[in-house]
């Protein structure tokens, strides 16, 4: 009779461990979804205020069409093709704005000042809405590895964790805090 009380009582302590276990694991993907929620709105923003300056006349009219192009490009882009998007947009950025002039120019037009100062927090907010993201996604994936996770199923049919991987790099002259 003793054993079998022992045997119970491992059996819950056992059971207790991997509850807790689970819902760890399901913390940690309500964390991903809301990084990545955060992640997708800085995105937002950031093609949203690129897209803007494009379409306000201030650069020129090259300058204009690529900032144009790619912030439209990375606001329609599909899920699997977003980080590409999103990268291309990166590039443009630091295309654009790679004279510190570009900026002057946009900064003497009327609103440019506000323009640029909100694509300039909008582009210093994507790295670190992606590192929270990429965090969050490396914390499940090394408990998802562990066997007792795998051997149990704890994970339930939640879909194995994926990092958002493109370039973030802000232009010289927006990553500048002085902004000059």
């Amino acid at each position: 009779m003793t054993t079998l009380i022992w045997i119970a009582a491992a059996l819950v302590v056992i059971g207790v461990y991997l509850s807790w276990t689970a819902g760890r694991l399901d913390r940690l993907h309500s964390r991903i979804d809301a990084a990545r929620a955060a992640l997708d709105a800085q995105l937002l923003r950031r093609a949203s205020v690129a897209q803007e300056l494009g379409t306000a006349g201030v650069l020129d009219p090259a300058a204009s069409m690529v900032l144009y192009q790619a912030a439209h490009a990375a606001r329609q882009a599909e899920e699997e093709h977003r980080e590409v998007a999103e990268s291309e947009l990166s590039q443009a950025l630091r295309a654009v704005f790679a004279e510190a002039q570009q900026a002057d120019v946009v900064r003497g037009a009327p609103g440019g000042e506000e323009s640029l100062e909100e694509l300039t927090q909008a582009v210093r907010r994507v790295p670190m809405a992606r590192r929270f993201h990429n965090d969050a996604v490396r914390a499940a994936r090394a408990l998802r590895r562990h066997r007792k996770v795998r051997w149990f199923r704890l994970a339930g049919h939640a879909p194995f964790p994926m990092a958002f991987e493109m370039d973030d790099e802000p232009p010289a002259v927006l990553g500048d805090r002085t902004g000059h």
